[in-house]
């Protein structure tokens, strides 16, 4: 069964590496079609603040919970963003069959790219983001046996929207839900109903930056 986890997420990878050695073939002549202008390209760094849990099966065994998460992000067109960073989240569990202040910790990295328009007097940005990611889910030692840890390939989806009060400062607010791919960190608690472990990951974050 762990097998599936391990492959799911080596294949993710592998997928997204063989996509980047494509795309840098060509990326000099396509850079200069899109106007890719390096020294206008602004970088920038965010943290965010957030809560959310797990759908399905999943979410049947656990409860919200917070998160944090800090990215690095860069503007290379005017509507087109990428951006990579790092997210922490505790997910405690709710299962009658064990004590109480038993948690999963989720520790994710991952990849995005952005798109969305500047209105309102270019103060303004509503966008849309699909990306990949890897997560390793960490459970408390009260509670193995019936849950275990997990390697998980996640395709987040997201929808937000950022507003800039300087050139340089910006804050925003995000939606995201993230596919999850080989999960089983819950197959034991599930062993009698479901089976195997089922949902994705909604959640909800806050974020404050600045771009230089």
């Amino acid at each position: 069964m762990k097998a599936r986890s391990w492959m799911g997420g080596l294949a993710l990878v592998s997928l997204c590496t063989a996509g980047a050695a494509t795309a840098a073939i060509d990326a000099s002549r396509m850079a200069g079609r899109l106007n890719y202008d390096a020294d206008r390209t602004k970088v920038g760094v965010d943290v965010r603040l957030g809560v959310g849990g797990l759908t399905g099966s999943a979410g049947d065994r656990t409860k919200v919970g917070p998160l944090v998460g800090v990215t690095a992000g860069a503007q290379p067109w005017r509507n087109f963003g990428v951006e990579a960073g790092v997210e922490g989240q505790r997910l405690a569990i709710d299962d009658v069959r064990i004590g109480s202040g038993e948690a999963l910790y989720r520790y994710n990295a991952g990849l995005m790219a952005k798109a969305g328009p500047l209105i309102a007097q270019e103060k303004m940005r509503p966008y849309v983001g699909v990306g990949a990611g890897m997560s390793y889910y960490n459970i408390t030692n009260g509670a193995t046996g019936l849950y275990s840890n997990d390697f998980v390939a996640e395709v987040p989806l997201a929808a937000g929207l950022d507003y800039r009060f300087t050139p340089s400062i910006f804050a925003g607010a995000r939606a995201s839900y993230r596919v999850l791919v080989g999960q089983e960190f819950a197959d034991g608690a599930n062993a009698f109903t479901t089976g195997d472990t089922s949902g994705g990951l909604l959640n909800f974050a806050a974020t404050l930056g600045g771009r230089f």
